[in-house]
């Protein structure tokens, strides 16, 4: 039981790196190769590849929103407002939810932080 978290290019390293210290499976559009995509292709990519994104986006949460009120699959999304959460606290959190979650929760969700 883990869920594997897609991070959103506003995402900071060190949450990153934090979350693959405590051996979470974390995939960055870094890593990806998807720097440039658009809020709604991130969220189509995030889905492709069966991953929770994280976002501090507001764009990406209305996406999200949308998407639930059209009854659009995606696999989930956690969202953190950037000035409401600490680097700390997003790690914590993150690791928690990708711990002691499956995927099948995540189905057309949107989670806030801090918890």
């Amino acid at each position: 039981m883990s869920v594997k978290l897609y991070m959103d290019v506003h995402v900071k390293r060190a949450v990153t790196d934090g979350l693959r210290l405590r051996e979470v499976d974390v995939l960055t559009p870094q890593n990806d190769g998807t720097t440039e995509l658009e809020d709604d292709l991130l969220l189509d990519r995030a889905t492709e590849l069966g991953r929770v994104l994280f976002s501090l986006d507001d764009d990406l949460l209305r996406e999200a929103n949308e998407r639930q009120q059209k009854g659009e699959y995606f696999t989930g999304v956690i969202y953190a407002h950037q000035l409401n959460i600490t680097v700390g606290q997003c790690i914590d959190d993150l690791e928690l939810l990708a711990k002691a979650t499956d995927s099948e929760e995540w189905k057309n969700s949107v989670v806030y932080l801090p918890l």
